[in-house]
């Protein structure tokens, strides 16, 4: 059975963010990395973000989780045997469809608006996207995440 990670980096939305948790509960995501400006469950003092518990409806509870830098957090990650993805859409994305998950994989999602940067895609071993067949060109990171994560469980 794949284990499966994932890495929010530089997601803005508590919103987003505790929806994403709670998508990461039910897919049976072993744990989850905060980077960047990503929102916490709870701050230095454990005070608890009160949006992220609303959306996340105690799944920051139940998936571990630790914040830290990406670029560390990669490369522990990589030294661990984990294939690393990025869900982001570049000229050498590859269809979410056609990806098959190694032993040990972690996805990482980005920032809603401005995605993934050049310097994460560059620490991936792979880049895979979600097709879009309509008007908009992207999907809503916690809607992204649901699919991909779904996709592979």
């Amino acid at each position: 059975m794949t284990e499966i990670k994932i890495i929010l980096h530089n997601v803005r939305s508590s919103l987003n963010v505790g929806s994403i948790f709670r998508t990461a509960d039910g897919a049976g995501v072993s744990s989850m990395y905060l980077t960047g400006y990503t929102p916490t469950p709870s701050d230095r003092f454990g005070r608890g973000e009160p949006t992220i518990a609303k959306t996340a409806l105690g799944a920051e509870k139940s998936i571990s989780w630790e914040q830290g830098d990406i670029v560390e957090i990669i490369n522990s990650l990589k030294e661990d045997g984990f294939t690393i993805v990025g869900v982001e859409q570049t000229p050498q994305s590859n269809d979410h469809k056609s990806f098959k998950p190694k032993e040990k994989t972690i996805f990482i999602f980005g920032n809603e608006v401005d995605g993934l940067e050049d310097e994460v895609l560059k620490l991936c071993d792979d880049v895979i996207e979600i097709n879009m067949h309509g008007e908009k060109e992207s999907l809503n990171v916690g809607v992204a995440a649901g699919i991909i994560l779904f996709n592979f469980v």
